[in-house]
């Protein structure tokens, strides 16, 4: 893990993304699950940001995973095409290169992605509100594959908010119960080759924060990744591959009233001579589209900074705002 040192002068303090072993929580004695809980919780007040080792996810799905993303972006553009749905903000499906751009960005990023949601049973309560998965018939177990890595991080990401009822003063199952079926999404993310006479303003992903409860991530193929310190710079995210990196969005921020903040990241452009491919995959969890996002009563303080809002009026909000919806 690259660590970068404190600001202050003389201080010799190395600043790091905290590495928790999450089977500590899972299957660790009492003193374990504390210890686990604790450093969790000051790991996302204190950087947004920590990094998961020792997780249930098998290595060999994960790999076989990165794969098929690489079969997939390898699809030729018309086919790709064909799986663009932009009626639907691009929830589902495929979202070409140069689409997104963050929140208050002029250029948009260097990206194309794919996204996989939960799949509902007809005449469910979300089904009219969820879209469809659509899948590529090129690759024919792409669906099968993305699935179960889909049901896993959700899984994982249950565990992990399940953590944060201690600290936030919650019933266990306050989140598991708000994001039991929501519209958590899948992010297959591949960052090309950067063009030749692009815009020197554009990169892979320009600095932003997650609109979510929080985001799990599989590490990424390549470097790039850098968080924003609570002292203004910018500090790289390495981790092992297949760890999960897991950080906070808006929406827990404005449950928590910034107790626990959205912090800002971004990807930045190969500066090694590379230029090369980077894949990665970011899991969103979401809330059910009804869950209000209204400040917690151990969070208050003076009082809420947010008004109260339904997680689905937050997410068609910065849709909007990231150039997916009209």
């Amino acid at each position: 893990m690259e660590v970068t040192r404190e600001n202050a002068g003389a201080s010799d303090v190395l600043r790091r993304v905290p590495e928790l072993s999450l089977n500590s929580y899972i299957e660790g004695s009492q003193t374990d699950r504390h210890r686990f809980i604790d450093n969790f919780f000051s790991g996302l007040k204190d950087y947004g940001f920590i990094v998961l080792k020792d997780h249930p996810i098998p290595d060999a799905l994960l790999n076989n995973a990165y794969s098929l993303l690489e079969e997939l972006f390898a699809l030729k553009n018309e086919q790709k095409m064909k799986y663009a749905l932009k009626e639907n903000g691009f929830q589902r499906g495929y979202t070409p290169f140069g689409t997104e751009h963050a929140k208050d960005s002029p250029v948009m990023d260097l990206k194309e992605f794919w996204h996989v949601g939960r799949d509902l049973p007809e005449g469910h309560r979300y089904s009219s509100t969820y879209p469809k998965n659509v899948w590529p018939n090129e690759i024919p177990e792409f669906q099968a594959i993305m699935a179960k890595i889909f049901r896993a991080l959700d899984d994982t990401g249950k565990i992990m908010l399940e953590a944060l009822t201690f600290p936030l003063e919650l019933e266990r199952d306050y989140f598991s119960k708000m994001m039991g079926e929501g519209n958590s999404i899948l992010r297959l993310l591949h960052y090309p080759p950067v063009p030749e006479g692009v815009d020197p303003r554009c990169v892979r992903a320009a600095a932003h924060e997650d609109i979510n409860l929080i985001t799990i991530l599989v590490a990424a193929t390549a470097s790039g990744l850098q968080l924003k310190d609570r002292d203004g710079k910018w500090l790289p995210v390495e981790s092992d591959p297949n760890s999960l990196i897991v950080d906070a969005g808006d929406m827990l921020a404005r449950l928590t009233n910034d107790v626990i903040p959205s912090t800002t990241h971004r990807v930045v452009n190969p500066d090694d001579g590379t230029n090369g491919h980077r894949y990665s995959m970011p899991m969103f969890i979401h809330p059910n589209p009804d869950a209000m996002l209204t400040c917690l009563p151990s969070c208050m303080g003076t009082g809420a900074k947010y008004p109260p809002i339904s997680s689905q009026d937050f997410l068609y909000q910065r849709l909007r705002e990231i150039g997916l919806m009209k």
